[in-house]
């Protein structure tokens, strides 16, 4: 199973990768167009835009199973292990509250984006803000299958020691290689 896990993100990374180059091609071509021919390509223009939206969310969910968002460690670091679990449960719930109303708001809104097209490619906008439905769903599930590890024991000290901020680099660099 955490082969397959593995694999997965290991997808997701390539994806990330192929979003990113296809926008720097497209900016970086509609830069030399207009620049050197005064003109450009419209759908290029669009794509790119479109591809940091799915850029942002994806490497939102590849960074949160990393345990790589931003986070302030100051108090939770001066915590004893009970407490740590504690904050990592809250700030788990808190994740978990926020993807569930992200995803009622993707949901509410997935008519209307259903039934309205990009001006230039003409592709359903649900293509484009759908990607929140993965987001929530993706993050939501990481935070509850922590939440899971942390009330049945099943939880690494070194996990808990990256959530706090405090290991050292051969620790963070062990959690990162067991994640990939």
């Amino acid at each position: 199973m955490n082969r397959a896990i593995s694999f997965f993100f290991k997808g997701l990374e390539g994806l990330l990768v192929l979003l990113l180059a296809a926008m720097v091609v497209m900016v970086f071509g509609n830069v030399v167009l207009r620049y050197l021919f005064d003109t450009g390509i419209d759908v290029s223009e669009e794509l790119s835009r479109y591809f940091f939206v799915w850029l942002t969310f994806i490497g939102a969910v590849v960074v949160g199973r990393q345990n790589a968002h931003l986070g302030v460690e100051t108090l939770v670091v001066r915590l004893g292990d009970q407490g740590r679990k504690v904050c990592m449960v809250l700030s788990d719930l808190f994740v978990i509250g926020c993807c569930a109303v992200f995803f009622w708001g993707t949901w509410q809104q997935a008519e209307i984006n259903a039934t309205n097209y990009a001006p230039i490619t003409e592709i359903s906008m649900l293509w484009v803000y759908g990607v929140g439905f993965f987001a929530s769903i993706g993050l939501g599930l990481m935070a509850a299958l922590r939440i899971l590890r942390v009330l049945t024991g099943r939880l690494s000290g070194q996990e808990l020691r990256a959530f706090s901020g405090d290991y050292s680099d051969d620790e963070a660099n062990d959690l990162r290689g067991h994640l990939e």
